[in-house]
């Protein structure tokens, strides 16, 4: 299978404008695995959660398929960073205590993935998946941004995108599901922030490709009169998570 990469030609943006995702998270997640020894984080991106990972785990292997999306991940003694498809784990991983993937899932090919997380993880291991869909900032700026998302790039969307807006709850997890907590980020965001943000999704750089304008130009006098004379607003993302255990 070929990897679908959506997000290495704005591998630097990417890096600078996507969201962190909630330390608590990373914290349940400790208290789940069997050990606190090695963690896998797979499809790494930038290095997010595998930076989060560290201050748990001894050891993170962070893998991506991208070695331009790795190469704008922060070094870190404890943090192993390499070029691996989700499908084909590095060696070093073998033995973890804990598998995660982020907002990635959707893209595997799951036939091939799930086998390899059972191969990798060390009895009684942890998976745990999750994503999120679109910001929460305010009815108005909302609506704008509900309008670009399905009026303006909708049609620009991979299909692999209608897992997200199904909190992979349409996906297979062939694990003891564990139920989790709720967890959200947030940011304190100025407008230009989040027209980096949108700016990033790979339905607005496929219109791009095809069209040779931005198609954030159809909205973003909207998007400025919705946001108002503040200049910084809470942004908040709820997250979906599934989680297993391997018995």
């Amino acid at each position: 299978m070929q990897f679908a990469d959506h997000f290495s030609s704005q591998a630097a943006e990417y890096a600078r404008f996507r969201p962190v995702y909630p330390p608590e998270l990373f914290a349940w997640l400790a208290a789940i695995a069997p050990s606190c020894a090695l963690a896998w984080d797979c499809a790494t991106g930038s290095g997010q959660a595998a930076s989060a990972l560290v201050a748990h785990f001894e050891r993170v292997v962070a893998s991506d398929a991208s070695a331009a999306q790795l190469a704008q991940a922060a070094a870190h003694p404890r943090i192993e960073y390499c070029v691996a498809a989700a499908e084909s784990p590095p060696p070093a991983a073998r033995g973890a205590d804990l598998v995660t993937v982020a907002q990635a899932l959707h893209w595997f090919d799951l036939g091939r993935f799930y086998p390899a997380v059972r191969a990798t993880l060390r009895p009684g291991g942890v998976v745990a998946v999750w994503g999120y869909g679109r910001t929460q900032i305010s009815a108005k700026v909302d609506a704008v941004v509900g309008r670009y998302y399905q009026d303006v790039v909708g049609s620009y969307w991979p299909p692999e995108r209608r897992h997200i807006e199904n909190d992979y709850r349409d996906l297979p997890f062939p694990f003891a599901e564990i139920e989790a907590p709720r967890f959200a980020m947030s940011a304190a965001w100025t407008l230009d922030a989040l027209l980096g943000y949108l700016d990033t999704w790979s339905a607005s750089r496929r219109y791009l490709a095809a069209h040779g304008r931005h198609p954030l130009e159809q909205v973003e006098r909207d998007l400025r009169a919705a946001w108002g004379p503040v200049r910084e607003r809470t942004v908040t993302w709820p997250l979906f998570l599934r989680a297993g255990r391997v018995t």
